[in-house]
């Protein structure tokens, strides 16, 4: 997927998972009741600062704390952007 869309600096686009739709026990979630997603995968990086290149490339999927970034919409899709310490780790 080609985002049309370039983060500044040491920000990163993440395009959050989809909510889990069932429990592990099979108990269906209403909308209501879902948690918002704590995953994703990067779509988007930028050039990092002038003393700290960027460790993150697009396609890579991260964790991210649950209040992290701010929701933008890019072409009638939901991102996330925000900062690259922002992110806890690459799975």
């Amino acid at each position: 997927m080609s985002v049309k869309f370039k983060p500044l600096t040491d920000r990163v686009l993440v395009e959050p998972a989809p909510a889990e739709q069932k429990t592990a026990s099979g108990i269906i979630i209403p909308d209501t009741a879902k948690e918002k997603p704590l995953k994703g995968k990067v779509v988007a990086v930028g050039t990092g600062k002038k003393d700290e290149p960027m460790s993150l490339r697009v396609g890579d999927e991260v964790l991210y704390g649950q209040y992290s970034g701010t929701e933008i919409k890019i072409d009638a899709n939901t991102y996330l952007i925000m900062r690259e310490s922002d992110i806890y780790g690459v799975f």
